[in-house]
Parts: structure tokens; C-alpha cells; sequence
């Protein structure tokens, strides 16, 4: 791999002295009707040529290749404008609980042993039936743990489908690599 080549870039972002520039402007007509800030912003435009000329060159120094000016009057006029000032409080998140080894390995096998065309989401259900005890156990300890029913079901079935999904594309993939071996 050649050391020398730069990633390429999907999302090019503004310097931080221009961002701050932006941001100060679109608070300041953040409540302008659409022809009054259009008009600040041809003013705003012509007073800050050298700081908007110094932005064009960084970001197409980064191989950004659109309408510059258009990018900073979205920015300005779309996301700066409604950006709230005051930071976020994180939101806390809750213990993670995972469901119980066992009850993952009895939906691995039977996974493995459908051989069914319908969706997962049917197949959950029937697992649901033919295993309601499995399904009961997990139910009763989990609720001891703060969970409430609908969110336990919701997560059985989650990892069901996702258990599903990633059994059966390595399966496959296991088919694949199976036939391009004896060929």
C-alpha cells in the first residue's frame, strides 16, 4: 500500500475561524424572512471577501469541487441558523443486559435447521411457540434486571433476526467458498 495517497474526502468541513464566522452571522438573521437574509448575506459576502477567498482555497486545496458559496449559504442559512448555543446534556445510557448464552445457542440451532423461505420476522413467531418456555425463563429474568415486557420482546427479537441474517449469509458464504474450491 502506497503510504504518500490521502484518503478520499466525503465530507468536507469548513476551518474553525470560518465556522465560527458563519455561525456568529446566521445566529445574528437566524429569524430574517428568506429575501432579507438572502440580501445580509450578499452584504456579509462583500465585507468578508478575504476570509471567504482563503475558505475557497482551503477547501479546494481538499479536492472539494462544488459551489463553495453555495455550501456556506446552506450552512449559514439551513443547519447554523437553527443550531442551538446551549451544549446537550448527554443522554445517560442504560446497563447493558445481554440475553443468556443459552437462549442464543437454541436460536442458532434452530436457524440452522430452517430451511424455510419466509421472512425472519414469521420465523421469530414460530420460534416464539415452539419454544415459549426458552422464551419465559429469559422473560422472567430479565425483568429482574429493570426491563420492562415489551422492550425484552423487542430485544429476543432483535438479536433473533440479527442471529438469523448472520447465520445465513455465512452459510452462505460457506456455499460459495465451497463451490469455488471445486472448480
Amino acid at each position: 500500500m502506497d503510504m504518500n495517497t490521502s484518503a478520499t474526502v466525503f465530507r468536507f468541513k469548513f476551518s474553525q475561524e470560518f465556522n465560527n464566522e458563519l455561525l456568529s452571522f446566521a445566529k445574528i438573521h437566524q429569524y430574517d424572512d428568506r429575501p432579507t437574509y438572502k440580501e445580509n448575506w450578499e452584504k456579509w459576502l462583500n465585507t468578508n471577501d478575504d476570509m471567504i477567498h482563503r475558505e475557497t482555497l482551503y477547501l479546494k486545496s481538499h479536492g472539494y469541487n462544488g459551489d463553495i458559496t453555495q455550501k456556506m449559504y446552506r450552512s449559514g442559512r439551513y443547519y447554523f441558523r437553527n443550531k442551538s448555543s446551549v451544549p446537550q446534556e448527554p443522554k445517560q445510557r442504560r446497563k447493558y443486559l445481554s440475553i443468556d448464552k443459552e437462549t442464543i445457542d437454541m436460536m442458532d440451532r434452530v436457524i440452522l435447521r430452517q430451511e424455510s423461505t419466509l421472512k425472519p420476522s414469521i420465523l421469530y413467531d414460530q420460534f416464539c411457540v415452539d419454544y415459549s418456555n426458552v422464551i419465559q425463563c429469559e422473560l422472567d429474568r430479565m425483568i429482574e434486571s429493570g426491563l420492562s415486557k415489551d422492550d425484552i420482546h423487542h430485544k429476543l427479537k432483535k438479536t433473533y433476526k440479527n442471529r438469523y441474517f448472520l447465520l445465513k449469509n455465512q452459510s452462505n458464504k460457506d456455499l460459495v467458498d465451497i463451490t469455488q474450491t471445486n472448480q
